[in-house]
């Protein structure tokens, strides 16, 4: 089984966060950098830890920050042989830590790099499906849909045979709409993930969340679509292969 998003730069202890996740069947984990500091020690942790694979981008919430204007010192990393995806990047207008446009400005230009290294996209959106939807429409390289809870992108997800990935909120008592989103995405589209050390599926809520949990989070997805939690996972481990293009 994989977590195909982690934040294990912010976990606690994060070599005893993999050994659980190991032990729980999750054998391969896809870290997240949202920063220049945090990029940094995402691909640290994958060129350090077995079936670790790093992600790295700038998200929109440092889309007015310094950050913002470290493209070059984001693309040196991006050489590196554990990297296999451009970021989070994205859209937020829901917390809007950063003006509108400087987050558009940033997105467009994360997408450009992307396309450039032919590498895929993971897409963090919040409150901002149409403008996410426009941009993503014009990129020709894979897209990645990272803890999907914005309804309006699910058409043009699957339109543009987007991957989509859900995360722990999918367990949660009230998320019943966002469980039918998950049964509509085709078999060979749908992604798990933690998002941890946030966002922790309904038998651990309350707790900072591991890579482990993911084992909740496809166990509700595979009960939502009437098929057995391995074969999911089974199928969700070949969707990643494909996503993120993974040895």
């Amino acid at each position: 089984m994989i977590d195909t998003h982690a934040h294990l730069d912010a976990v606690d202890d994060p070599s005893a966060a993999l050994t659980r996740a190991r032990d729980a069947g999750v054998t391969r984990v896809i870290t997240v950098g949202t920063g220049i500091d945090s990029c940094r020690a995402a691909l640290e942790l994958a060129e350090r830890e077995e079936g670790v694979f790093a992600a790295l981008g700038l998200h929109p919430h440092q889309a007015a920050d310094p950050d913002a204007e470290r493209l070059a010192d984001l693309r040196e990393l991006l050489a590196g042989d554990r990297v296999v995806a451009v970021g989070e990047t994205g859209l937020d207008f829901y917390r809007d830590y950063a003006p509108r446009n400087r987050q558009q400005e940033l997105f467009q230009q994360e997408l450009d790099l992307a396309a450039e290294l032919q590498l895929p996209v993971v897409v963090h959106s919040r409150e901002a499906d149409e403008e996410t939807a426009t941009a993503l429409s014009a990129h020709p390289g894979r897209v990645i849909l990272h803890c999907f809870s914005s309804l309006g992108l699910l058409p043009p997800a699957l339109e543009h045979r987007w991957y989509v990935s859900f995360a722990g909120n999918v367990t949660y008592p009230k998320a019943e709409e966002l469980r039918a989103a998950a049964a509509e995405v085709p078999e060979d589209r749908i992604l798990a993930e933690t998002d941890s050390p946030y966002l922790a599926p309904q038998p651990r809520r309350g707790r900072p969340n591991e890579p482990a949990n993911v084992v909740h989070t496809v166990e509700e997805l595979a009960a939502v679509r009437g098929i057995t939690a391995e074969g999911l996972a089974a199928r969700i481990d070949v969707n990643a292969d494909e996503a993120f293009s993974l040895p």
